[in-house]
């Protein structure tokens, strides 16, 4: 009995799993209303994502930058800021990262592509920490800030790409000029998958240490959670909002140069395609985990590749994954409100047994 009282200790794992299954069932139930067969497209999901070692390549690549773009979301969040700015950082950091490459064509490539991901760490560092001193120090809610400059972020790169960075090669689809290509992340063995991958997995697991097992990441947790509290223990609470939005937005800023110096060669509009929103729904899926992003990464990203074989196989539009990922966030959101259940339960039922 006092094994199955103690569940609440499962609730991590139990909640999203069981949201997660939830929303698939809503899915299919959606698939069939638009006339498809839903087991057919849930086996299609699954061939186009880990069906095969293509399959798997494709996902792990897709997987990359997710990872780090719901850093974005997910450092912050442990401080109580819900910010979504992922998108502009990834974009104004693969941005930057781009330009730095251009500047160092012929230096070595190992000093080359440390100063990319410097410049665009930097970049997106100060881009989601300038949200962060909004909310701190004017009070601007940081989630309409973060959304808004998003959308100023990406009309920067527009207007860069398309006037004085453009390369005029680049005719249908405005670019900068390209890289060294000295100077990209190479392929691992034979496989298609590069070394953003590594990076990226690194990056999580050196941000889990920081937030699970340092002083900094305690006090994280203690002006996250009560932040009158830390000003009583007289924690640095502006410091930790700076910090945490820094290191978010550092994050996917290093996303978008993985972006750059391993897929495209240049900055193009093709930076934004929608990364930093999908790291939101992959932080509230691996609840502000770094470790648990890992992952939850690996799904969306698996979801993201089989996209265009639900297009060919079962004549459903390219939208039909984004819908997907749209209800997945909304059940996921909407499961939070049972997290302590098993715990009052618990404490219910032992109230119960000492009455009686």
């Amino acid at each position: 009995m006092n094994n199955v009282l103690r569940i609440d200790r499962l609730e991590p794992l139990i909640i999203p799993m069981t949201a997660l299954l939830f929303a698939l069932i809503l899915f299919a139930i959606f698939i069939t209303l638009v006339g498809a067969d839903p087991f057919g497209v849930f086996h299609s999901i699954y061939r186009g994502a880990f069906g095969s070692w293509f399959s798997w390549q494709n996902t792990l690549v897709r997987a990359a930058p997710l990872m780090l773009t719901a850093l974005c979301t997910a450092l912050p969040a442990r401080m109580g800021l819900i910010v979504i700015g992922g998108e502009g950082a990834f974009v104004l950091g693969g941005l930057c990262s781009a330009l730095t490459g251009l500047m160092l064509v012929g230096s070595p490539a190992w000093f080359a592509i440390s100063m990319m991901m410097l410049a665009g760490a930097i970049t997106g560092g100060l881009w989601i920490a300038a949200a962060g001193a909004l909310k701190y120090r004017r009070g601007v809610n940081e989630t309409i800030s973060s959304l808004l400059m998003n959308y100023i972020a990406i009309a920067v790169m527009n207007f860069l790409i398309i006037g004085v960075l453009r390369d005029p090669a680049t005719l249908n689809k405005p670019s900068t000029y390209p890289i060294d290509e000295a100077h990209m992340f190479v392929d691992i063995g034979n496989s298609s998958i590069h070394w953003g991958l590594v990076v990226s997995i690194v990056i999580c697991l050196l941000l889990w240490f920081l937030s699970r097992r340092t002083v900094f990441g305690y006090a994280v947790d203690i002006a996250g959670g009560n932040e009158r509290a830390a000003r009583i223990a007289r924690l640095p609470v502006g410091f930790l909002v700076l910090a945490t939005c820094f290191l978010g937005g550092a994050s996917a800023g290093i996303a978008g140069m993985i972006e750059v110096a391993a897929i495209h060669g240049r900055a193009n509009t093709s930076l934004n395609a929608g990364y930093g929103y999908e790291g939101i729904l992959i932080a509230f899926l691996a609840r502000h985990n770094p470790l648990l992003i890992i992952p939850a990464a690996i799904l969306m990203g698996g979801i993201r590749a089989a996209s265009g074989l639900l297009q060919r196989s079962h004549d459903l539009p390219d939208a039909t994954s984004l819908v997907m990922q749209g209800i997945i966030f909304i059940v996921i959101l909407g499961s939070e409100s049972l997290y302590g259940r098993f715990k009052i339960f618990r404490q219910q039922h032992s109230s119960e047994r000492a009455v009686a």
